[in-house]
């Protein structure tokens, strides 16, 4: 045995974790760079919540296969996948994973002879504790920008589900063991996502994610099942289409129904913060799309006082302060977008004391000084003779959520010059 000095255990062990990084080129192909220490960015993600159980119950996923298919921003030589047991009451145990390149959004087929099992720390089999994630080895598949990728998994005594409702994808459940199966043509279809959280790919060190914080609008409420129409589905196509942000992935963390400031269908954004912003892999931005489900719940069941609608106009203000504190505290930016015009929403049914407190929160968001930059989505979607409702044209019909067309102006209604180096 060598007893190297120890003022040079540092530098040895620098040596030791360095790896060859390759460029990833849209060909398919790869060039050798540069010797540099591994980076690994997040290209793909999506928020765990508590899954109830009504369109897969625990039993089906005990004796079936799973295949669930992501669709990637950037591209790498290698990839990294994060599994969730968030929300279980147990430790669970996934007896296989396996990952593939899938021939296309909408299916349950993989690309014949790219099927490679998932490891952790070594081995096929990981238990993963109550209310923990869990991420893999490196896995050797070199996946392109843009591309979709099957993830297939066994589960064993499965009681509750950490998943994901708004996928607007769908997975496919067959019976047996099926995990490397070029095609599973029997599977049960469910439009969710179950027991993933993300997938972060080998990157060069100048590589780095964009994390988007929002509720149904950036989760896709209203886009095309199977069709990635979501805004930032589009925004990851305007990132690789320009020669300076090739290098740039985003994911969704939104959830619908989210709120700033209070619980609903999911934890509060605030609550959910670090795990869902903070902890993804290569995060540099975060963009804000959050509050019109605090300003609209205000007055759901009932009129409250103009003290309460104050009150509340400060409190979602104090949730903007929080996130943009504790983003930097991290080195990264925080992007504010403005909350959108839903009056006429048959929901929320919001009066003119609603409209003004969105007018009070988005006067803020375009304050100088608070959010590192300002996307106003307001701006962008709201119609010109009727400002506090949404344009026609984008409107997906329920005067909340925009449609493809309206999600398609918001990707490209953003700037690719804030994202820069």
């Amino acid at each position: 045995m060598v007893d190297f000095p120890a003022m040079n255990y540092a530098k040895i062990l620098k040596l030791l974790f360095t790896i060859v990084v390759f460029t990833f080129e849209s060909s398919g192909g790869f060039s050798c760079t540069a010797i540099a220490q591994a980076k690994w960015v997040a290209s793909w993600a999506t928020s765990p919540q508590f899954d109830d159980g009504s369109a897969l119950k625990s039993d089906e996923l005990r004796d079936g296969t799973l295949r669930q298919v992501v669709h990637l921003s950037l591209g790498g030589p290698q990839i990294r996948l994060h599994i969730s047991n968030r929300y279980g009451k147990e430790a669970l145990r996934f007896t296989s994973i396996h990952v593939a390149k899938a021939v296309g959004a909408g299916t349950a087929k993989i690309v014949p002879g790219s099927d490679k099992e998932v490891l952790f720390s070594g081995k096929p089999e990981v238990i993963v504790p109550e209310g923990a994630d869990y991420v893999s080895d490196a896995i050797d598949l070199p996946m392109a920008a843009l591309a979709d990728l099957a993830i297939t998994l066994r589960i064993a005594d499965v009681k509750t589900l950490t998943g994901h409702p708004g996928s607007r994808a769908n997975s496919f459940l067959a019976s047996g063991t099926a995990v490397s199966a070029e095609d599973l043509p029997e599977a049960k279809k469910v439009t969710r996502w179950y027991f993933i959280a993300g997938v972060d790919v080998a990157a060069s060190a100048d590589a780095f994610a964009i994390v988007v914080l929002g509720d149904s609008i950036t989760d896709g409420h209203g886009a095309t099942t199977d069709g990635n129409d979501r805004w930032p589905d589009i925004f990851a196509k305007r990132l690789q289409a320009n020669a300076t942000t090739k290098k740039v992935g985003i994911v969704n963390q939104g959830i619908g129904g989210n709120r700033l400031l209070i619980d609903g269908i999911a934890e509060n954004a605030l609550a959910r913060f670090d795990h869902d912003v903070l902890a993804q892999a290569g995060a540099r931005y975060v963009i804000v799309l959050e509050g019109i489900n605090d300003l609209g719940m205000l007055t759901h069941e009932k009129e409250v006082s103009d003290a309460k609608h104050e009150a509340e106009v400060k409190c979602v203000i104090g949730a903007y302060e929080q996130i943009i504190s504790r983003a930097h505290a991290q080195g990264i930016k925080v992007i504010g977008a403005t909350v959108m015009p839903f009056t006429g929403s048959a929901f929320y049914h919001p009066n003119a004391k609603n409209e003004a407190d969105r007018q009070a929160v988005n006067s803020w968001i375009r304050t100088p000084g608070h959010f590192d930059a300002v996307v106003d989505f307001d701006k962008l979607t709201r119609d010109p003779v009727h400002s506090e409702m949404l344009l026609p044209e984008f409107d997906s019909g329920d005067h909340l959520h925009p449609g493809p067309a309206g999600f398609a102006a918001m990707a490209e209604a953003i700037s690719v010059s804030l994202f820069v180096n």
